[in-house]
């Protein structure tokens, strides 16, 4: 399936089956045995339940015709039978809550996988991806139960199977009651379809009503929601959303009941109709007429049980096990046709020629040929006013987002032909828009070299070059401290604090080829990130000693404050999505262009 290609509806049976398939083998490659067992004592549950109609058959013949002998046997049948049902179904449901439990992980493993699996971030970001995501995120927590749903499906058409046998030893043509319940299946299955569409045509409406709560509810932005006052708008937007999403899934739902009655209607006249039909046409034995009634009242129940089910299969099962499908193979689209290594050094330097970008979704370019030259072992400021492209500019060369037009090279070497996660081995970094890891603080910055995330030494180099000690300093248990105050014993830090310990993170890695820092002290005050910036800049450069950085590593500055991007090497100065300025500070200033504006703007304002 292409990964601009629309989903494929869950009605749509031979394209889903496919995906069905799939699903089925992932949960017999995690839980084989399991899964046999399972399905075997789910088949043999159904027999004894089914048989109970014989049993009364049995008994009403042996009582009308003082058979002593028929009606123990159909006494012990009828002991038996619920026994077995009894015991039979404690096993088969305790064996399939244990294999739901197991492929319950692997499901969830596998759906994780294969989003962090992707190279690019393009799935988490198109608003058309995020809303199939977001559906298959609820959906993978019960696609468990497809196994469960598959078991007990299987269990029903057997005891159908057996009930409609035994209507065909009475008269051939009671066959024609199983035809009668042919209305109800096609409802029951045609209903699922119908409601999981209305509901997926909603889903960003969903989506927005739950961030709206989230946002009202939640303790980040508690503080904004109270001094603005928009807690009741919220509340008002959200239940607007809500509205959206659930006033067309509604409607939905009461016509497709509307028609399922009209088909459990045409069930029950034929029911009748074969009551009457044996009892006064065939003038059968009170047995055959008890065996009618149990049978077929049994039938109604199993037709029910069983499209039931098979409505769950096709609207939960199939459109579950589609979008899966949908993931894997948007996965494997997206599998890199790496044939370079990633370098273990820099020798010249990273180019960009005639790079052209727009995000998905858009036209918009939001860098339009781009022709850059980093030089190795140099310290490289990003400036721009907000929407200029610096951020993109630095997703590009983290391999987040592939090139819409040029490319860029690596000593000459094309980066796209080089394994992303093997060339961020080679990367380093933090952001403004840095992820707060729960975790002890040591693992908090650990995680940024995960190979190294129990070594002490090495996280606390890491804290000491971010200038992050006085934050652990503050910790009542050190880098052993819980962070945030939702856990038992942990803490709550300030934002300044997390971005430090963010900026200590991104230090973790020793040598990086390419060391990213874009805007991560934006919460920190000028004078901080100017000695942060101005003490990294000079290990950049070897020291101070005139030795190129270790690797020819690049170091990548994205500030808005002109006073920390001075020092650098090379000042690349972006606007409209092109390159328009490159030099140093004093070159930039003597040409008294876009630069020399923006930071005479800025200079005035702290005098």
């Amino acid at each position: 399936m292409s990964s601009t290609e629309p989903a494929r509806r869950a009605d749509d049976m031979p394209a889903a089956l496919p995906s069905m398939w799939r699903a089925l083998r992932r949960g017999f490659d995690a839980e084989p045995a399991l899964l046999t067992v399972a399905f075997a004592l789910a088949l043999l549950a159904a027999l004894p339940d089914a048989l109970m109609a014989v049993w009364l058959k049995l008994l009403a013949d042996g009582l009308l015709g003082d058979d002593s002998t028929l009606v123990a046997v159909a006494a012990g049948g009828l002991a038996a039978s619920a026994t077995l049902t009894w015991v039979l179904r404690v096993v088969s449901d305790r064996t399939q809550r244990r294999f739901r439990d197991r492929v319950t992980i692997a499901l969830e493993s596998h759906v994780a996988g294969l989003q962090a699996g992707v190279a690019t971030v393009e799935h988490h970001e198109r608003p058309d991806y995020l809303d199939r995501i977001a559906m298959l995120r609820d959906q993978v927590f019960v696609l468990d139960h497809m196994y469960m749903s598959l078991f007990t499906t299987a269990g029903w058409i057997l005891r159908l199977a057996v009930t409609v046998g035994l209507l065909v030893s009475i008269h051939p043509a009671l066959a024609l009651l199983a035809l009668c319940a042919l209305p109800t299946v096609a409802t029951a299955s045609w209903r699922p379809a119908v409601e999981r569409a209305v509901d997926e045509r909603g889903a960003q409406a969903q989506r927005l009503a739950r961030h709206l709560f989230d946002v009202a509810t939640t303790a980040a932005p508690g503080k904004d929601v109270r001094v603005t006052g928009i807690g009741p708008r919220l509340v008002r937007d959200r239940r607007a959303a809500w509205e959206r999403w659930y006033r067309p899934v509604a409607a939905a739902r009461w016509a497709s009941a509307a028609w399922h009655t009209l088909g459990w209607s045409v069930f029950a006249a034929g029911y009748v109709g074969a009551v009457v039909f044996v009892a006064a046409g065939l003038r059968a034995s009170p047995g055959d007429v008890l065996l009618l009634l149990a049978a077929g009242s049994r039938l109604a129940g199993y037709v029910s049980a069983t499209v039931g089910e098979i409505g769950f299969l096709r609207g939960i099962w199939l459109d579950g096990s589609r979008r899966m499908a949908w993931l894997e193979d948007y996965a494997a689209a997206q599998a890199e046709r790496a044939d370079r290594p990633a370098p273990a050094s820099i020798q010249r330097g990273i180019a960009l020629e005639n790079v052209s970008f727009a995000y998905p979704s858009t036209d918009r370019l939001v860098l339009e040929n781009v022709d850059l030259e980093l030089p190795a072992g140099a310290v490289v400021a990003l400036v721009g006013e907000n929407g200029a492209g610096k951020t993109t500019l630095v997703k590009l060369l983290a391999k987040m987002y592939e090139p819409s037009a040029g490319r860029i090279l690596v000593d000459g070497e094309d980066l796209a032909r080089m394994p992303a996660a093997e060339w961020r081995s080679r990367l380093a970094g933090a952001f403004q828009d840095f992820f707060r890891f729960e975790l002890q603080a040591q693992r908090t910055v650990g995680v940024g070299d995960v190979p190294r995330l129990d070594e002490r030494p090495a996280v606390e180099t890491a804290v000491g070059r971010a200038g992050a000690g006085g934050v652990v300093g503050t910790l009542a248990a050190g880098l052993d401290t819980q962070l945030g105050p939702t856990w038992p014993n942990g803490v709550e830090v300030s934002v300044g604090q997390w971005q430090k310990l963010s900026l200590a993170r991104g230090f973790m890695r020793d040598e990086p080829l390419l060391l990213v820092l874009d805007e991560p002290t934006a919460s920190l005050d000028a004078e901080t990130e100017h000695a942060l910036f101005e003490r990294y800049a000079s290990a950049s450069r070897g020291g101070g000693n005139g030795d190129r950085a270790a690797g020819g590593r690049i170091t990548l500055l994205v500030s808005h404050r002109f006073s920390t991007v001075r020092m650098a090497d090379l000042i690349v100065v972006l606007d409209g999505a092109r390159v328009v300025e490159v030099g140093s500070h004093e070159e930039l200033m003597a040409k008294a262009g876009h630069y020399a504006e923006l930071y005479d703007i800025q200079a005035a304002a702290y005098r």
